[in-house]
């Protein structure tokens, strides 16, 4: 993850001021100079706002207006969702993953006092796991089936497990594979996710760090609950 531009910046750098001479640079002006390289999005306040609220991505000043510290905490919620660019503009995928994770209950999916619940909500397109009641994993996107192709809501067990799975009928390589439903499973995203037109045939993708996260705590028996529906579908 992207460190807080200007943080620690305790040291001076040097600039040519005239002739034989230099002049040092305070950490006030590297700042300046570095927020004026991050644009300002047309959802910049609606972010800051979401990103105060959740912690965990840096500094963030509530004002409409984008610094170097408000850049490098949307860079680092980009990179964690896999937004490309990640260059810190708050358009309008990155303020659409920021409502959906930010929208995602915990408690909906209605996950049992013990044992392990991944939980796929169709309708905000995001997955989280619940471990004893609680919390194990926060919520994430994911991408589910398309029109034609739509993941059903229900309850199912993962009944196989691999961490490269072939598929015959799309001719690819579905890494980190934990199947629940007939050819349905959680697995690594072969494709952009945020690419909303496209979806799985069924399958719930997911980013490459949560879908390796997905299946080291992941068993066969273990509990898997889709709810709502995918918007389209």
């Amino acid at each position: 993850m992207s460190a807080l531009v200007g943080g620690g910046l305790g040291a001076f750098a040097l600039t040519p001021a005239s002739a034989g001479a230099a002049a040092p640079v305070t950490a006030a002006v590297v700042t300046k100079a570095a927020a004026a390289s991050c644009a300002t999005g047309k959802y910049q306040r609606q972010l800051e706002t979401y990103l105060k609220k959740a912690g965990g991505y840096g500094a963030v000043t509530v004002d409409g207006r984008q610094s170097a510290a408000d850049c490098a905490a949307i860079v680092k919620f980009q990179k964690r969702f896999g937004i490309q660019p990640a260059k810190g503009l708050a358009g309008p995928t990155t303020f659409d993953v920021a409502q959906r994770i930010a929208a995602s209950n915990t408690a909906s999916c209605g996950a049992k006092k013990s044992g392990v619940t991944f939980c796929v909500n169709l309708t905000l397109q995001t997955s989280w796991v619940m471990k004893n009641g609680k919390v194990l994993t926060a919520p994430t996107v994911v991408r589910t089936g398309m029109k034609g192709y739509r993941t059903p809501a229900g309850s199912y067990k993962i009944n196989k497990r691999t961490k490269k799975e072939w598929s015959d009928p799309y001719e690819v390589w579905l890494p980190y594979w934990q199947r629940f439903k007939g050819g349905m499973g959680f697995h690594q995203t072969t494709t952009y996710i945020h690419d909303k037109w496209r979806g799985s045939h069924g399958c719930v993708n997911l980013l490459p760090a949560d879908a390796k996260r997905y299946y080291d705590i992941g068993a066969k028996g273990m509990t898997v609950k889709t709810f709502g529906r995918r918007p389209g579908t």
